[in-house]
């Protein structure tokens, strides 16, 4: 597994935004990972980190896919994931 990825949840945005600057301090790349509702946080990370905190960042990349989950009922749901590639 890539140890420059970022998989954003639940938490407030501020704290993906600690860990992308923390990842540029030893990558010149970072990922990051989001599916569902945490795709605007995600979005709004990466722009927080390339706006405020590491200017000279740019979106290299931006991927979307749709993955099948199973939900709690045992049903399959299509979840959406975007994945944002940030470089310096």
């Amino acid at each position: 597994m890539e140890e420059n990825i970022i998989f954003i949840g639940n938490k407030p945005v501020m704290n993906y935004v600690l860990a992308v600057v923390t990842q540029f301090n030893e990558f010149n790349s970072v990922k990051l990972r989001a599916r569902g509702k945490a795709i605007s946080r995600a979005v709004d990370a990466a722009e927080i980190v390339r706006n405020s905190f590491v200017k000279e960042a740019v979106v290299a990349d931006i991927h979307i896919s749709t993955e099948e989950v199973e939900n709690f009922h045992g049903d399959l749901t299509n979840v959406s994931i975007i994945e944002i590639v940030l470089e310096k």
